[in-house]
């Protein structure tokens, strides 16, 4: 059977507070780029579980996902490599907790800023993804749907469990 075609999964945050975005300043090839706090789904974790994983380890605050914004798709093309990569983004509001000022950012977050929407839009090359800004739009023009449409099977969170082999 050939190579099968996979995107890899990611999770972002849109977090606002007073009309202003928290946002990461994170090191990459390309230098220093803006993201709202987002990474990759890892093995046995579910989307929402791996956002506020990410929040916390990006800028050490608590996070509490409340509504699914959206599901996007990116093709990204590095530069320093050449390699052709889709990522499929959920992108959650939420509720921003308890700040932990002891733990230390995840590796590549140089820091967090706050910035509003026009600052956001003023910057549009330090932005690691277009798909930072669509969502902060999509969430600005009150895109929330219940989380319950994001579904995690309990297989996906039982660790060493074989794999079904049935539909997806």
């Amino acid at each position: 059977m050939p190579h099968r075609w996979k995107p890899n999964v990611t999770v972002a945050a849109v977090i606002e507070r007073e009309g202003r975005f928290l946002l990461v300043e994170e090191t990459t090839t390309d230098g220093l780029k803006l993201n709202n706090p987002a990474g990759h789904l890892d093995p046995g974790e579910s989307p929402q579980d791996a956002c506020a994983r990410e929040v916390l380890e990006e800028t050490a605050h608590d996070f509490m996902p409340e509504a699914l914004i959206g599901v996007y798709l990116n093709r990204f093309i590095k530069t320093r490599t050449g390699d052709d990569l889709t990522y499929m983004r959920f992108a959650f509001a939420g509720r921003l907790g308890t700040h932990h000022a002891w733990r230390a950012l995840d590796s590549g977050i140089v820091r967090t800023v706050w910035l509003s929407l026009d600052e956001i839009r003023a910057c549009p090359e330090r932005h690691r993804s277009p798909l930072m800004l669509r969502c902060i739009e999509d969430y600005l023009a009150g895109q929330r749907h219940p989380l319950a449409l994001v579904h995690t099977d309990a297989s996906v969170l039982q660790v060493g469990a074989p794999a079904w082999g049935g539909p997806r």
